[in-house]
């Protein structure tokens, strides 16, 4: 019986180093790619990690923007979102 789940949660095959640091040059090649284009055309583009703390998004930024040129690429963390009263809602508490 095939899995409900969409294709893109189910586990990968893990990769092995080499196979891991070819893929991530060859991404970063393409990386570049994009960026020069961006740069070219005039555009701006954002791109927002968000997840749990923890969950790896540091890491997973820096390995992305480590081939990109830091003149065009500016990484900016933003606060996370103040906590709420659990019975605050839309503002007003109740």
């Amino acid at each position: 019986m095939p899995s409900s789940k969409p294709a893109a949660s189910q586990p990968k095959e893990k990769l092995n180093r080499k196979d891991y640091d070819k893929e991530l040059a060859r991404l970063h090649a393409e990386l570049v790619k994009l960026q020069q284009w961006v740069v070219h055309k005039g555009l701006k583009v954002c791109v927002i990690f968000e997840g749990r703390d923890a969950a790896g998004k540091g890491g997973a930024i820096k390995t992305i923007s480590l081939a990109l040129n830091p003149r065009y690429c500016r990484v900016a963390a933003l606060p996370a979102r103040a906590r709420r009263h659990p019975l605050a809602r839309h503002g007003e508490a109740r």
